[in-house]
């Protein structure tokens, strides 16, 4: 594989400062609310069947293999390549693609290489993606994190992404564990379990995240609060580790992040404060501190994906992916740093989530200004457009579209963006 030397260079967690192209630079993906319908799982006409010799697949990086959000993309097209069997040759990789007209040019550039598939990993390709995509629609276009697939009208485009809020509350189970822990070895008291979170943007991904984080938390240490700090950053090492600074010092006595680089460990490590990290393990930089990551397989779909262009088949517009597949995960528990008893309640909760007994969103579990999600949006006003995502007891997140649509900030959590 063309990267076979990504995990030894992740290891060095040398992580460089770029966006990583996780959520909206506008905010339009964070107000879909009740628009997206039934149509966002139609699919697109199959094309003609090729053989593994004969496809061309372009993709287009905003960072490289020393950021971790990238690092995972790249990850998971050497999977893809190893199940179907392409060779280094038939992909056209370009990575520190920003998010301009320089996508756009990328993108012509492999079609004029024969490209038959083309994937763009951040938010702020998708504008320039779908130009690109309307003019050849024998190509087919994909674009993680976006969420105007199901209007463009194009049945040549697609978005992608996978159910990471299902990592994230896993990885908070074993952070309210860590608490439990320190509550009773009398290093905190109960109403002192406050943790910190790193978030980069006030966007529906990294809220849907830092929720879902926070109710997986608060599922085994109901005393838990949650303070956010944003760094308007997908990825800057200086103002993550400047962040969690401050929220060690505002009291938060664990911490997580959505962010790319290895900031917050760093100065979790140096701060004695058990932390959480994304995308990748971050022991290499937190070595007694960092507990586990939520991670993302894209793999997954990378494979079907490529495997469908292949067989000729259709491809959804929208398409999403939880533990069920296998398309999220966390990475390996520090056993050094970790609760007793950690690994079998991650087995545990890991099971709920891949066999459909335990919903994220359980609206039993949060409130909003002291009330049930469901009484907030039967009164109207700004919480009337999610009424088309609660139903059966829980929010559907990711399930009327890919991307994110949970923006609410529960009761439990505040942040620098109330």
């Amino acid at each position: 594989m063309k990267k076979k030397l990504l995990s030894t260079v992740l290891a060095a967690a040398t992580c460089v400062s770029m966006l990583a192209g996780c959520g909206s630079s506008d905010g339009a993906g964070t107000d879909k609310g009740a628009d997206n319908t039934a149509e966002n799982t139609a699919e697109a006409e199959g094309g003609e069947a090729l053989s593994a010799s004969d496809i061309k697949i372009g993709v287009i990086y905003i960072g490289d293999e020393n950021e971790g959000y990238t690092a995972a993309h790249m990850e998971g097209i050497d999977q893809m390549q190893a199940a179907l069997g392409i060779s280094d040759d038939q992909i056209i990789e370009k990575t520190l693609v920003p998010e301009d007209e320089s996508c756009t040019d990328a993108a012509e550039d492999m079609v004029d290489q024969g490209c038959n598939i083309i994937f763009a990993t951040s938010f702020g390709h998708e504008s320039y993606l779908m130009q690109v995509a309307a003019e050849y629609p024998e190509i087919q276009f994909c674009h993680a994190t976006g969420y105007q697939a199901a209007s463009s009208g194009l049945s040549n485009f697609h978005n992608y992404f996978d159910n990471i809020y299902e990592a994230r509350y896993v990885s908070g189970v074993v952070a309210g564990l860590k608490l439990n822990e320190m509550i009773a070895d009398g290093k905190i008291t109960e109403d002192a379990a406050k943790v910190g979170y790193v978030g980069a943007y006030p966007y529906a991904e990294v809220v849907s995240g830092f929720t879902s984080f926070y109710l997986g938390v608060t599922s085994v240490c109901p005393s838990a609060t949650m303070e956010v700090q944003y760094t308007n950053s997908w990825a800057d090492m200086t103002a993550e580790g400047e962040v969690a600074t401050s929220l060690i010092a505002d009291g938060c006595v664990l911490m997580s992040q959505h962010a790319d680089t290895t900031g917050a460990p760093t100065a979790c490590e140096s701060a004695g404060v058990p932390c959480v990290g994304y995308n990748v393990d971050m022991t290499t930089v937190a070595p007694t501190c960092a507990l586990t990551s939520a991670t993302n397989n894209w793999g997954v779909y990378y494979t079907y994906a490529v495997k469908a262009v292949l067989d000729g088949e259709a491809m959804p517009t929208d398409w999403t992916a939880g533990y069920n597949d296998g398309a999220v995960a966390i990475t390996a528990l520090n056993d050094t740093a970790v609760a007793e008893g950690t690994a079998d309640k991650v087995a545990e909760v890991e099971k709920a989530l891949a066999d459909g007994t335990l919903h994220v969103f359980d609206t039993s579990k949060f409130t909003v200004g002291g009330k049930s999600l469901e009484d907030a949006i039967a009164e109207g006003g700004d919480y009337a457009k999610y009424a088309d995502y609660v139903s059966d007891g829980y929010f559907h997140e990711s399930e009327l579209a890919s991307a994110p649509a949970f923006d609410i900030i529960i009761d439990g959590i505040t942040s620098n963006a109330n």
